[in-house]
């Protein structure tokens, strides 16, 4: 399963790294971290559809005590381990050289994408382009008349030959399933904020792109976090993507 090796990986990585403030949040949940070069700002996409019982089992935090959660049951506890698994991706990776490209343009030339997660802004542009689009969405206060259950994935995906994934698809428990049943797809994008996973740690999975956001003002950023703003936290941010080999 992804998440018990990205915690294997997370926690050999972390060595010599702090966990210096986090916080389980709306929009985002969000891990900051510091080492000898500098902070490092990872975040989680929260879904408070998926919470049954706020409860929390670390009682004295760290970065090792977030990490060792990224595969436990409980919600709350999973998306403060992926935030700290993105902060230590975060940390380690160097986007100077990696091209700040729109998502979109990585599958516009598909006649047909799969879309895991309904992003309204990417949908559309792909359909302004003649794109044909189908967009899987588990949440019922995000579909609009176009969206299928994302119980279809598992019948349509072997027939896709691109499909974007939304990050939040590590934090609900999907991300394994849909990586096998979309085995046969020539583009996998993993895209959004949670997609800052660090490359290694992906390698082989049949994820193609990671099409993430890198925080360069760590200090606006939280204060957008913490305020609860989706698009001003993004004004802090870069995007950028990383392609892998298959």
């Amino acid at each position: 399963m992804l998440w018990k090796t990205l915690k294997r990986k997370a926690l050999d990585m972390a060595e010599g790294l702090e966990l210096v403030d986090f916080s389980f949040a709306l929009p985002y949940t969000w891990v900051l971290v510091e080492g000898p070069n500098g902070r490092a700002l990872g975040v989680a996409m929260t879904l408070p559809e998926e919470i049954q019982v706020y409860r929390n089992s670390v009682e004295e935090p760290s970065l090792a005590a977030l990490l060792g959660k990224i595969d436990s049951l409980n919600v709350i506890e999973r998306t403060l381990g992926i935030a700290a698994v993105n902060a230590v991706s975060q940390y380690y990776l160097d986007v100077s050289d990696l091209p700040d490209v729109d998502v979109v343009e990585l599958v516009k030339d598909s006649r047909e994408v799969a879309v895991i997660g309904n992003m309204p802004p990417v949908v559309g542009a792909l359909r302004e382009k003649g794109v044909k689009t189908f967009v899987f969405e588990r949440n019922p206060k995000l579909w609009d008349r176009e969206s299928l259950s994302d119980a279809l994935e598992y019948l349509l995906l072997p027939g896709a030959k691109a499909v974007l994934v939304s990050g939040s698809a590590l934090v609900n428990g999907t991300l394994d399933m849909i990586l096998d049943r979309a085995r046969n797809a020539e583009i996998v994008v993993l895209t959004g904020p949670t997609a800052q996973l660090h490359p290694d740690f992906v390698e082989g999975t049949g994820i193609t792109h990671l099409a993430a956001m890198r925080v360069l003002n760590i200090e606006r950023a939280i204060q957008k976090l913490k305020l609860g703003s989706f698009r001003g936290f993004e004004g802090e941010s870069r995007k950028y993507v990383v392609t892998l080999s298959k």
